[in-house]
């Protein structure tokens, strides 16, 4: 507890701030002096705290000491409202009692006690001093309490249902385990959200706990409400080397979730790349679906993670799966309008015939969505796998052309894309790249894709350009003469001038 006394919104004298900020600094001579000018030593500020919080929370023997003995009230709760992260500050309704008990100072505890503090005290978490010195490993404390102060009662859930065995776990204390066990504290209850010790020490990575649990832990696949076990926790932390420990101790790799989230789910989505690897290293099943029928490729094409991709694909995922809007990872990336997972999934050889409940194949998405490089990108690869499909035999790479779907930029071809440009810019008329694209053997549905693309009343030319370039695609890869098959297109649109030009 470290805020400092603001004159903002406090609803104390001048004098009981300064009487306050005495106790926080430990500051005697000032405490003396304020105290026979007949200050208010119990005077509360805007978070309903006392001088006495101020001096226990900095651990001040001495003003403590001076406030007990000028009967200051020790039972007085703060009302802390806060977003503050400090685990202390977001518990309201502490004592000085429950201060003493977090900072582990034992003879401040023991004044504070023989002052009349009410040892069973709960803050409005329901967290009582037991919880407190568990949640920062004071064993100290704890002992004192059971052995000096005779409470055995103490060991009882918070408002979340946690035990003090439970925030030790949670906080990462083994010492303070073993203590709480040698008390036969431990417990392998859940708390309200369903969580043991265990998976609150593999949710925040503590592996010591873990390793200190699982010697006396009878079910490491036990799950919480949400049906999740330690193991899936822990991969969902990114702690690698208790996922590993958890494993070893017969953790189930592909148990899923309520939601059929399985660990290589949550690792895809949040790509985590080591745990990925790992996973897969240890068997999981890569084509799991959860509830939305979505494997470890679609959540990770749904987050653009290109290096998760990237390792289901080559551990051969089926890249093809369909979740329940019947889409397949290629869908989605067209969704997303994501060009490198197009790429990707266009390589590997997605398959581009198949239709999600509305009917639409990836290229009818990308259309709709008006992704004009995708779209363009689809159409390259649905006429390249066609013509690869048609010339199996002769098929040689073109080592002078490597297969990619994206804008071509290389020098090679600027020349022709000059004129490809000029022609589709200068010389064609409307309508007559759909001629060139039905004598090259565009599909209607590629037409179609190419033509939704609306500018103004020159769209005809954007389309030819686009046309024209996924024309230069396919002959480049067929390693053909572009100039002599754009020849032959002029002379079927009758216009011989200008091939001839």
């Amino acid at each position: 507890m470290r805020d400092a006394i603001s004159s903002r919104n406090i609803p104390v004298l001048q004098s009981e701030k300064d009487f306050q900020n005495a106790a926080h600094l430990n500051d005697l001579g000032t405490m003396t002096i304020l105290f026979e000018k007949n200050v208010d030593i119990n005077a509360r500020n805007h978070l309903d705290r006392t001088a006495l919080h101020y001096a226990v929370a900095g651990n001040h023997e001495d003003a403590i000491k001076f406030l007990v003995d000028h009967k200051a009230r020790v039972n007085v709760p703060d009302k802390r409202k806060s977003n503050s992260t400090s685990e202390v500050t977001k518990c309201h309704g502490i004592t000085a009692l429950h201060l003493a008990s977090w900072h582990g100072s034992l003879p401040i505890l023991e004044m504070l006690v023989k002052a009349g503090a009410r040892q069973k005290e709960k803050n409005q978490d329901g967290m009582n001093i037991l919880h407190f010195a568990a949640c920062n490993n004071h064993s100290h404390i704890v002992e004192y309490i059971i052995a000096d102060l005779q409470i055995k009662d103490l060991c009882q859930c918070d408002e979340n249902g946690k035990k003090p065995f439970h925030l030790a776990a949670e906080n990462g204390h083994v010492q303070m385990l073993e203590t709480l066990m040698n008390l036969n504290f431990f417990t392998q209850e859940k708390d309200k959200e369903g969580n043991t010790a265990l998976h609150l020490a593999a949710k925040n990575g503590h592996i010591e706990v873990i390793e200190f649990l699982i010697m006396n832990w009878e079910e490491v696949n036990d799950t919480n409400e949400a049906g999740e076990t330690a193991f899936f926790l822990a991969v969902s932390g990114a702690h690698e080397e208790c996922a590993e420990l958890l494993l070893r101790a017969g953790s189930d790799v592909n148990n899923l979730t309520k939601n059929n989230m399985s660990a290589l789910h949550e690792a895809a989505q949040n790509c985590y790349l080591s745990l990925v690897n790992f996973l897969i290293k240890k068997n999981v099943d890569l084509e799991a679906q959860n509830e939305q029928k979505c494997s470890a490729i679609h959540l990770a094409v749904k987050k653009k993670n290109i290096p998760v991709i990237h390792i289901l694909m080559k551990e051969k995922c089926n890249i093809n799966a369909v979740d329940n809007r019947n889409q397949t990872p290629l869908h989605m990336a067209a969704e997303l309008g994501d060009i490198e997972v197009v790429e990707m999934l266009l390589k590997a050889g997605a398959d581009l015939t198949i239709k999600d409940k509305k009917g639409k194949t990836p290229l009818d998405v990308a259309a709709r969505s008006n992704y004009i490089l995708i779209v363009d990108m689809i159409i390259k690869a649905e006429r390249y796998f066609t013509w690869k499909q048609a010339n199996a035999e002769s098929v040689h790479p073109n080592e002078n052309y490597p297969l990619t779907f994206k804008l071509d930029h290389t020098i090679k071809t600027m020349q022709i894309r000059t004129v490809i440009w000029n022609l589709a810019n200068n010389q064609l008329k409307p309508n007559e790249w759909k001629s060139l694209a039905l004598k090259w053997e565009f599909t209607e549905q590629q037409i179609k894709a190419i033509g939704e693309q609306w500018i103004g009343t020159k769209s005809y030319k954007e389309h030819g350009h686009r046309l024209l370039l996924i024309w230069l695609h396919g002959i480049l890869l067929a390693q053909q003469n572009p100039v002599k098959h754009l020849y032959e297109g002029l002379i079927h649109l009758g216009r011989a001038t200008l091939a001839g030009e």
